[in-house]
């Protein structure tokens, strides 16, 4: 599976998280230590958040910890939202298209995990996402679908409920298939302003997940394996929930998603 790390407060350079840290996100891309795979070589991705509305999105196909260009912007760029991620596909092929995070107008999204049964339902799952929000598709991942279909169910509004009802319809035609986990995720996204993220599975085993406050940075950071092993204050998020981080404000609710579940 994936790792990925988001970040939100005070300015900090990219490479505070994805290259600085004893067990930065960099090193995570070759030396997991909280996943199936801890080789995680299928490409990579950074969003951020500046001056403008829309997100910078820089990706590629390299295994993270070979490009000379990741470490050079991300000790350039300096952000106070950004989200970043190295891949391990599940299937899908390796591609520019396939790399997370996924952006749409100034919506940025990431995901680890799976639906299970995926390739046999492609196509039907494709089918959910409406005509005005299908020429964003571009690659061919369950991840990008899962975004999409969840902007179909009012992200804008309801970020909660419309990533529990996305999930919910996928969830549906992994059953349907007979095919198990029908879901395991960890996944953030934001809007520029707002940091959310969301911990399930519909088995006992769901990715994992952390944050923290740094007082001294005045941010948090949100990620699938802590950035230093030898911290032990980082909070792991409980399996079954959806976070919201804006500044110090951290409110973590319970999240469930019904399976074949949509918007009234």
């Amino acid at each position: 599976m994936c790792r990925w790390a988001a970040y939100t407060g005070a300015p900090i350079f990219l490479e505070d998280v994805v290259s600085r840290p004893g067990h930065s996100l960099i090193h995570q891309s070759q030396c997991a230590t909280l996943c199936t795979s801890a080789i995680n070589a299928d490409g990579f991705g950074v969003a951020w958040y500046g001056e403008r509305d829309e997100p910078g999105l820089f990706r590629d196909i390299y295994p993270a910890w070979s490009d000379p260009n990741l470490r050079s912007i991300t000790a350039q760029v300096r952000s106070r939202l950004f989200l970043a991620h190295v891949r391990a596909s599940t299937g899908t092929a390796t591609s520019r298209n396939n790399c997370h995070p996924f952006v749409v107008g100034r919506w940025s999204f990431m995901h680890n995990g799976q639906i299970g049964g995926y390739d046999g339902f492609r196509r039907e799952a494709d089918m959910m996402i409406p005509a005005a929000l299908y020429p964003h598709r571009k690659g061919a991942t369950d991840s990008e679908v899962l975004f999409l279909v969840a902007l179909a169910e009012g992200l804008e509004a309801d970020p909660q409920g419309a990533l529990a009802r996305a999930a919910g319809r996928l969830m549906a035609l992994s059953a349907a298939q007979g095919a198990l986990p029908h879901l395991r995720m960890t996944c953030a996204f934001s809007d520029g302003e707002t940091l959310y993220a969301a911990r399930y599975a519909s088995d006992d085993h769901a990715p994992s997940l952390f944050h923290r406050w740094s007082a001294t940075r005045g941010g948090r950071a949100v990620v699938s394996e802590p950035l230093e092993t030898d911290e032990g204050d980082w909070d792991a998020i409980p399996p079954g929930s959806f976070c919201r981080f804006h500044g110090e404000r951290v409110e973590i609710r319970p999240f469930a998603p019904e399976i074949g579940a949509r918007a009234a």
